[in-house]
């Protein structure tokens, strides 16, 4: 949270912070729902609009924490959106709209009030694997017989036969070495870690079942925008174009293949349409400033 005047003018920033933020996150919302991404200029406007107002704070109530927060804010929000980018779990629209509440927000470098922010990103690990979970009972509901028929498909690949025997003999191992301790913790223990391995492995097979089944679509290229992500590599002419391993197709990339397109050198691209995240920053963002850091209320609710 923005560092408080305690001379009695912090109100007034924060609601500030705090409202612009909330309709930031309304307005992505609505966007990564109908067109599966977030317009630029709400997150390149929340950050800039978040450092232009936390430095006239600063020089407003004389008070450089202002900024300072608001810089902090933004870079570690920056570290936490890029790995989570790279490691495939954010577009970028999801990772910019993150820095910018980084940035509008801040973070409290002399601890003078509770950490916003911080209490936000736990929180978001709970609300987002919750809502990660239901968004995929929707899709799978949604395109139900696309689903069964690829979960079918997966379940006969001979790579997948060959890791159910495998995952088999793990959990008959696990069983048996249940019965050679003594303890009945200790048993309950055994088994349980053998049946996570089952368990991860089905889940595995169920989250690529998804993908292939209800989040692959074909696009022509001159529908595709910026970040796309590309499920195959492209290759015209044996040059390679793009792929999954660019992270999120380019406006150089796009370019390339509508010329080829026109051409007939491509067709349409196969890409991946991942589960709008916006959403669920804007229900952590809520859950958050009702109810604060969930951390807090469970060991509270423990001592209590």
């Amino acid at each position: 949270m923005m560092a408080y005047n305690w001379l009695g003018n912090g109100i007034f920033p924060l609601c500030i912070a705090y409202g612009i933020s909330f309709v930031a996150l309304v307005i992505g919302s609505i966007t990564d729902l109908k067109t599966r991404e977030v317009p630029d200029w709400i997150n390149y406007g929340l950050i800039i609009s978040g450092i232009i107002l936390n430095l006239l704070f600063s020089v407003i109530f004389s008070n450089p924490y202002f900024i300072i927060n608001s810089i902090v804010g933004l870079l570690i929000l920056f570290g936490i959106a890029y790995l989570m980018f790279y490691a495939g779990q954010w577009g970028g629209g999801d990772s910019k709209i993150l820095m910018g509440l980084g940035a509008m927000i801040g973070i409290d470098l002399r601890f003078r009030m509770s950490q916003f922010l911080f209490a936000f990103l736990i929180t978001a690990l709970l609300i987002g694997a919750l809502y990660g979970l239901f968004w995929s009972i929707f899709l799978v509901f949604r395109n139900r017989k696309k689903f069964w028929k690829q979960y079918s498909k997966m379940q006969s690949k001979d790579e997948i036969i060959k890791s159910k025997k495998i995952l088999l003999s793990v959990l008959v191992l696990f069983w048996v070495l249940s019965l050679l301790f003594k303890y009945p913790y200790v048993r309950l223990l055994s088994l349980s870690v053998g049946f996570l391995i089952v368990t991860t492995f089905y889940l595995w097979v169920f989250i690529k079942s998804i993908e292939k089944s209800c989040m692959h679509k074909l696009v022509e290229p001159s529908k595709l925008t910026e970040g796309d992500w590309i499920v195959k590599d492209v290759f015209v002419d044996k040059k390679y174009i793009c792929g999954p391993k660019d992270l999120g197709i380019d406006k150089k990339q796009i370019n390339q293949l509508v010329g080829f397109y026109k051409k007939g050198k491509v067709k349409r691209i196969l890409i991946k349409e991942g589960i709008p995240f916006v959403p669920s920053f804007l229900i952590t963002f809520a859950v958050t400033f009702v109810f604060g850091n969930p951390m807090t209320l469970l060991i509270g609710n423990i001592m209590g």
